[in-house]
């Protein structure tokens, strides 16, 4: 695997400092209302049209029973609801409710608010912060097209 100078230099210079923020990152949501899973399945199903529990675990490169134990706790709290649809096969498919995306919609603003507090300690302006944001965008699109999990996400 080749890389370029600038990431090998950034990389391998401060992996603890990196990881450090990626390990706080997947523990408690303070002030948020949902889970990881929940936030991520929420995300991906108000992208387009409701999907299978097979299109789900593609998705997300994990088994149908991970999904289905997840899909099952959100539609106990009103998060998604399950569509018995003649499309697809006869198979299941899901899509958010208003609760599940008013949810979604909170969490994500609390999670804004963080990242905004991040950039403001990093000193970041205006142009940085769009440039990050770009990148950002362009990497996690390269990741999903490299996997052949894309999205569609306008």
């Amino acid at each position: 695997m080749t890389t370029t100078p600038a990431l090998s230099t950034h990389t391998s210079s401060r992996p603890a400092r990196t990881s450090r923020h990626c390990i706080a990152s997947r523990g408690p949501r303070i002030g948020q209302s949902l889970d990881r899973s929940a936030y991520v399945l929420l995300t991906r199903l108000e992208t387009g049209e409701p999907l299978t529990l097979k299109e789900l675990a593609h998705t997300f490169q994990a088994d149908v029973s991970t999904i289905n134990r997840q899909m099952s706790t959100m539609l106990r709290h009103g998060l998604v609801e399950r569509i018995d649809a003649a499309t697809k096969g006869g198979a299941r498919t899901f899509r958010p409710t208003p609760l599940g995306l008013e949810r979604l919609e909170a969490d994500r603003a609390i999670s804004r608010a963080g990242a905004a507090r991040l950039i403001r300690a990093a000193g970041w302006d205006e142009e940085r912060t769009q440039q990050f944001l770009t990148l950002m965008v362009e990497f996690n699109r390269g990741i999903e097209e490299l996997e052949g999990l894309a999205w569609g996400r306008s």
